[in-house]
């Protein structure tokens, strides 16, 4: 076990590592960030931050000579970064276990060689594959970028072959993988833990909707029958298990009209719809990310009671600052901003969750809130 007092290393500045950061500290630990930005989330709250480079090898020595482990708030930390501290202190998660979820090709072929059902797609490494593209099964279809793509970026929506000819192009001929679009009845998403000894939780099953690629509303406990969370559940334990996996992982799903359940993507970190622990649950997806790291047992994932969470983005922000009022006076909202200082459209600002005893009451009641804090 590593004591609290005790300095934990974080690779990544943004709101994921603000939070982690928050929870880890509150469990008496030290947090020492390296991030290259000047100001960031989780920079600004981390008890030391070190703006560099994620591959500067001084600011890795240094953190490895003070941190006893390491984590990352986001997958596309460089595994090289991840390996080099690996040598010098305990890393969670381990480089190759990141890597498999930062090439979505890569991805496709661990998810499918495990037996775990996606959705047809077709790998487009050239323009060449372009022309043996089955149309009839994979268009209309999504084109993405295989490396460095998130919240809808990377990502074009195509119909024709002339258009993904386009996209492709537009992508600058990047490898991408084409994913057939699909007739959703709705998304979902389970988070599951595992620490060193190989103990395994997993939370309640998140049910999400999306605007423009972005995550914009979860309701939990999801929509679902039993045998579709026993399922995502089954499937999200195979997949850590399966990587050897150590830490905190998300994996998305789609569910289909017609009863199947179909993995969409794996985040090796913890997840935008899982924010909802932290108020909702007994123990939250950032403190299990401390556990793990510092070799503590494992939380209890239990509710509370049902909640809805709800994104806040730089939109709301279209007439200067939100009035903050509309959602804290209800009395079992929280509010959750994440230090920020500039608001864009579509950037992710900060976050509510409403909590109540009536899951459709906390739907319509988290609805109505996020409507009025945009008008």
């Amino acid at each position: 076990m590593i004591s609290p007092g005790s300095w934990l290393g974080l690779l990544g500045g943004g709101q994921l590592g603000r939070m982690f950061t928050m929870a880890a500290q509150s469990m008496g630990y030290k947090v020492m960030v390296l991030d290259p930005g000047v100001e960031s989330p989780a920079g600004s709250v981390a008890d030391r931050h070190i703006q560099a480079d994620y591959l500067d090898q001084a600011a890795l020595e240094e953190l490895a000579c003070h941190c006893k482990a390491a984590t990352t708030e986001f997958e596309n930390v460089p595994a090289d970064a991840l390996a080099f501290l690996a040598q010098h202190c305990l890393v969670s998660p381990a480089a190759e276990s990141v890597s498999v979820a930062q090439d979505r090709i890569r991805e496709k072929r661990f998810l499918s060689s495990i037996g775990i059902h996606v959705g047809p797609y077709a790998i487009i490494e050239s323009t060449r594959d372009l022309d043996s593209i089955d149309s009839a099964s994979l268009l209309p279809g999504i084109l993405k970028l295989s490396r460095l793509g998130y919240d809808g970026k990377g990502q074009i929506r195509v119909r024709t072959v002339h258009e993904l000819r386009d996209a492709f192009r537009e992508l600058d001929d990047k490898p991408c993988v084409l994913e057939r679009m699909l007739d959703l009845e709705k998304e979902v998403s389970i988070v599951v833990v595992r620490d060193f000894a190989g103990a395994l939780v997993t939370y309640p099953v998140a049910e999400n909707e999306h605007a423009g690629g972005i995550l914009d509303f979860s309701i939990i406990p999801a929509r679902v029958d039993g045998r579709m969370e026993d399922l995502a559940r089954a499937s999200a334990t195979k997949v850590v298990e399966r990587l050897d996996y150590r830490g905190v992982l998300c994996v998305e799903f789609f569910a289909l009209r017609d009863g199947r359940l179909l993995a969409n993507e794996i985040a090796p970190r913890p997840h935008n719809s899982g924010h909802y622990t932290i108020d909702a649950c007994v123990t939250s997806q950032f403190e299990q990310q401390a556990r793990v790291l510092a070799k503590l047992p494992l939380g209890d994932t239990s509710m509370h009671c049902p909640a809805a969470m709800v994104n806040i983005l730089g939109d709301a922000w279209h007439h200067g600052e939100p009035d903050w009022r509309k959602v804290l006076s209800h009395p079992r909202a929280k509010l959750h901003l994440y230090g920020k200082a500039q608001p864009r459209p579509g950037r992710k600002m900060g976050h509510f969750t409403l909590l109540g005893e009536d899951l459709s009451i906390v739907v319509e009641d988290a609805r109505k809130i996020k409507q009025e804090l945009l008008t």
